[in-house]
């Protein structure tokens, strides 16, 4: 029933300057349900090691959900009857999965001399140690009548609803509150989440990704036009995933220069039954960009 793919790219600043992606992606189809994740590792100097953290996220992410999904019956059960706490209970439960494997790989891989060196001894001695690692997390999850997700940190999350409704879940400022680093190392982080459930609504399919992407749109009707695009290419998305990671390159060369990635996670069935109604929503958007910017120039 369901299907997914992910992609990160490296950030054209990046390579200019010769680090390491921070980003990274994941997706996972088991038993009733598939998951989608992504994770961005913070750019600034204390968190030198994000490259590593972002994978440990997405990792953490879909190693929990597959476990609170070992019966899905039971998991259907309780998550409809109370759903904050079940995701607050999902979101705890990576936290700590992630304080246990970078915590992990600092012990198999102590910080080096040319790590300290980026510091003053005074400064370094006062970062804890789990900042190495601070990345955000964004998660999706698909099951049989529901959707839920949860997210640290900036970054999207995109649904496309079977009649071609496309929607952004949580929005994109309420997952960075202002003078905060929201994000998995920050003492306070199980307090930061958002999430969100949604029952009874058939979904096609489901987006997430780093803010790399988001910011390389003017505007977010732009950036939900451009999920359509994509939910109308998954019936062939073998032959459609090249010219979807060329894009991606492009957006971080002439966008932000940041780093992207994208996870998607769709109902295989349905993006067939429903490809009709998804080529009539790409075609309805096309006029409605081209009257925007007829209005547009008709001001100047």
């Amino acid at each position: 029933m369901f299907n997914g793919f992910s992609h990160s790219v490296m950030g054209a600043s990046h390579e200019k300057r010769g680090i390491v992606c921070q980003d990274s992606s994941a997706y996972k189809v088991g038993n009733g349900f598939a998951v989608a994740v992504v994770a961005d590792g913070h750019g600034s100097k204390k968190h030198f090691r994000s490259n590593i953290g972002s994978k440990c996220a997405t990792e953490a992410a879909v190693e929990t959900v597959e476990r609170f999904f070992e019966d899905p019956d039971l998991f259907d059960e309780s998550i409809k009857k109370n759903y904050k706490r079940v995701i607050r209970m999902i979101e705890k439960q990576v936290l700590m999965l992630w304080n246990e494997k970078v915590l992990k790989h600092l012990e198999e891989n102590p910080v080096t001399i040319d790590e300290k060196h980026m510091f003053e001894h005074k400064d370094f001695i006062e970062i804890p140690p789990e900042s190495y690692y601070g990345t955000t997390l964004v998660c999706a999850v698909a099951a049989r009548d529901y959707t839920f997700g949860f997210q640290i940190g900036d970054g999207s999350l995109v649904a496309v609803f079977a009649d071609g409704e496309t929607s952004q879940i949580i929005d994109y400022e309420e997952s960075n509150p202002a003078n905060i680093t929201a994000s998995m190392c920050n003492a306070m982080a199980s307090t930061m989440f958002d999430e969100f459930f949604v029952e009874n609504k058939k979904l096609l399919s489901f987006f997430v990704s780093t803010d790399g992407l988001y910011t390389s749109f003017g505007s977010d009707r732009d950036f939900l036009d451009y999920h359509t695009i994509i939910a109308g290419q998954l019936p062939n998305i073998e032959a459609f995933m090249p010219s979807l990671k060329n894009n991606l390159v492009k957006r971080s060369h002439y966008g932000t220069e940041d780093d992207i990635s994208l996870s998607c996670i769709y109902d295989a069935e349905l993006a067939v039954e429903d490809n009709g109604v998804i080529k009539e929503k790409i075609a309805a958007n096309k006029r409605e960009a081209a009257e925007r910017k007829a209005k547009l120039l008709n001001k100047q």
